[in-house]
């Protein structure tokens, strides 16, 4: 039972960090289209972007180890 429990929040989780990195995609789209505007903050918006993505790809294997 506590497996199912787990399984549940972590696709809960998942839902949430796939939504995080699909606005971080759409910061760095906006980002490149204002470019030479803002440049500075290309470090600050691909790192927030990098790990977004991580954390749906750590959850997504979660989920795939649990079955």
């Amino acid at each position: 039972m506590e497996t199912l429990e787990t399984l549940e929040t972590l696709k809960s989780e998942l839902k949430t960090a796939n939504s995080l990195a699909m606005k971080a995609k759409l910061d760095l789209h906006d980002l490149s289209e204002e470019l030479p505007l803002g440049w500075e903050k290309i470090e600050e918006v691909a790192r927030k972007a990098t790990e977004a993505y991580a954390r749906a790809a750590e959850l997504k294997e979660r989920i795939a180890a649990l079955g």
